[in-house]
């Protein structure tokens, strides 16, 4: 099969890339029907070689690929390249379990309902087998010796009122089944007990509610007649003077490479390469049925290959563009999410306003910000992951937070949770995004610096005790990187080139601004900790190294932990001066409401990256006002 040159190194996978790398595994590998292909992905090239990259140039096009033989149990990591029509690089991974896949849970909930014991189980329940629902879970890592070397899923249980109904407010506590994912088997029914189903169906979807809308609400309509504002080639990405390139990877969902801003006739990097590298959610109800609810949404599934196709709906208002994701299934079978990743511009207040009282002069520029998102769905919750580019040169990320809340039933016993209807306890749980910000602020040789701000100690200096300053601390090694936020002294952090100056002498630079946050409530020697110990951290810096991705390890999925950000940053490398990745880990805390009940209106959790001496002056000054008629 002929192929088109990509148009750059970065550009995600076509289809006919994606079905030639599984066909040359299959073929120069014997890979064969009980094989499972669990990630299938650009394999980027090297750093050096994407930043010296001239249009026209070859390459080696590359493939990466994650297998499982479901046979034997064991992994494998596979490189293909697509140039050479070669499989150049073949590794078993001893004791490694990959992600689970979307097509697994379903054959794992056909499996469950056919077992005679769990059948059983519904009977004695006083259940209709044909109303429950199986909800497969990783298992997690826990230490049970039983567990070890099996591929497994631990299922919640649910029962629908309706075919149509909300099956998450009904759960059937106590009944949890666990399967061998490889033989497709169930290895026990874990049953501590009947417990009454909640009686409510907890119903959020338009059918039941059309004839409730309220009426008083007049359509707000988002146009731009002459099109957008941004240029897209490939998936490159211009927009006033931003430039960005992105990526779609079945583990991360939406990448963003090679970001800049054109100031003063050109382009200034400052980022190379950024997305979320991990999530993670731990529940605090230690019961039996609650225990092990603590997911890694990224590393024991990837939301990339959860997102939302976002054809339907108002997900995006305006003037939208779309990009595709070309993913596979579990078979290697391509599986492309139309519409993943939305485009398009927003209206965002003010930019800047003076009045000159003085003159009865006004000046006044509105902001208009991009933004890039995509949707996921994680069971229960849906996440909407955006960043949002502003024309003063701030970058912002939030995470939207909504769907159904995880419940269970003994609403009696709500220490652990809220009562958010009869007999229903939404659990109280935590929610961590750990960030990968490879910064390259004017270059690759960086500096990373704590900022904290103190008052002046009363004296001569400081008379009327009204003093302040901040004070800058290099983070210089891995170890004196590991910080916390405090907001108690203005704490940020910022990314410096000391090559690089503005017009006043000042190193040129980025600032982390933290937004919420929190830390673990689970304890040190918990097994979450074990195995999510970058939580202990707010903010991680890294030299960069190729190979260090993902802040839990490469293969979280039932690994008992102490890889990652822990391990790699024990050898204390130094950071000054340095192509440095800062790893920014930040928590959404959630002690439900009943306002959370039955579907969640959004929270928002997030972070902001302002230029701090990056620019000589405000960079939006030549933004232009609006028209009269867009403002009246």
């Amino acid at each position: 099969m002929a192929l088109s040159a990509p148009l750059h190194p970065l550009e995600p996978l076509s289809i006919e890339e994606v079905q030639i790398a599984v066909a040359l595994v299959r073929e120069q590998k014997g890979v064969g029907d009980r094989w499972r292909f669990p990630t299938v992905t650009l394999k980027e090239p090297p750093k050096a070689a994407v930043l010296t990259y001239q249009p026209g140039e070859p390459w080696d096009r590359q493939a990466f690929l994650v297998l499982l033989d479901n046979e034997t149990g064991h992994t494998y990591e596979a490189v293909v390249s697509l140039s050479q029509g070669q499989v150049v690089s073949w590794t078993h991974l001893p004791g490694i379990q990959p992600n689970i896949m979307a097509d697994e849970l379903v054959d794992c909930e056909a499996v469950v309902r056919a077992h005679p014991d769990f059948q059983a189980a519904v009977a004695r329940r006083g259940l209709d087998l044909e109303q429950v629902v199986v909800d497969p879970w990783a298992i997690g890592n826990f230490g049970f010796p039983e567990e070890d070397g099996l591929r497994l899923s631990r299922c919640l249980c649910y029962v629908r009122t309706t075919p149509e109904s909300n099956f998450y407010a009904r759960p059937i506590d106590g009944l949890v089944p666990v399967v061998d994912l490889n033989r497709m088997a169930v290895v026990r029914i874990e049953d501590i007990g009947d417990v009454p189903v909640p009686p409510e169906p907890g119903e959020y979807a338009r059918e039941f509610f059309q004839d409730q809308y309220r009426r008083d609400i007049q359509p707000l309509a988002i146009t731009q007649t002459q099109g957008p504002s941004f240029a897209i080639e490939g998936h490159l990405i211009q927009w006033q003077r931003w430039q960005i390139r992105i990526g779609f990877t079945p583990r991360e969902g939406l990448v963003l490479y090679q970001v800049g801003y054109e100031d003063q006739g050109r382009l200034r990097p400052i980022l190379y390469r950024a997305s979320m590298a991990e999530m993670v959610v731990p529940y605090g109800d230690p019961r039996p049925q609650h225990f092990r609810k603590n997911a890694f949404d990224l590393g024991e599934h990837g939301v990339g290959m959860l997102a939302n196709s976002l054809t339907n709906g108002c997900d995006c208002l305006g003037e939208i563009r779309y990009f595709d994701a070309v993913l596979t299934d579990s078979r290697g079978n391509v599986a492309v999410t139309e519409n993943a990743v939305c485009l398009h511009e927003e209206d965002f207040g003010l930019l800047w306003k003076h009045t000159d009282w003085r003159r009865d002069h006004v000046d006044v520029r509105r902001s208009r910000r991009l933004v890039l998102s995509f949707i996921a769905t994680v069971d229960n919750y849906e996440y909407g992951f955006y960043w949002y580019f502003y024309q003063d040169g701030t970058i912002q990320y939030e995470i939207k937070l909504t769907g159904i809340l995880l419940v269970g039933a003994l609403a009696d016993q709500g220490k652990y949770g809220t009562l958010v209807a009869p007999e229903v306890n939404a659990l109280n749980h935590q929610h961590f995004f750990a960030m990968r910000l490879d910064f390259d602020v004017d270059g690759c040789a960086n500096s990373v610096y704590e900022v904290n701000s103190q008052a002046e100690p009363l004296g001569p200096d400081n008379p009327q005790g009204n003093g302040w300053y901040a004070v800058p601390t290099l983070l210089d090694t891995e170890k004196s990187a590991q910080r916390r936020i405090d907001p108690l002294v203005g704490r940020y952090w910022k990314v410096v080139n000391p090559q690089v100056t503005n017009r006043l002498g000042q190193p040129v630079g980025f600032k982390l601004i933290p937004g919420e946050n929190i830390l673990p409530f689970a304890h040190p020697e918990a097994p979450i900790m074990k195995r999510a110990g970058f939580l202990n951290q707010h903010l991680w810096v890294t030299p960069y190294q190729a190979a260090e991705n993902f802040p839990a390890g490469p293969y979280p999925n039932q690994h008992p932990g102490g890889e990652g950000l822990p391990q790699w940053t024990v050898a204390d490398r130094p950071l000054e001066n340095t192509d440095v990745v800062l790893w920014y880990v930040f928590g959404h805390h959630h002690i439900p409401r009943p306002e959370d009940w039955p579907v969640m209106p959004v929270a928002y959790s997030g972070f902001t990256l302002k230029p701090l001496g990056f620019f000589d002056q405000n960079p939006a000054l030549d933004v232009p006002p609006s028209p009269k008629a867009h403002c009246h």
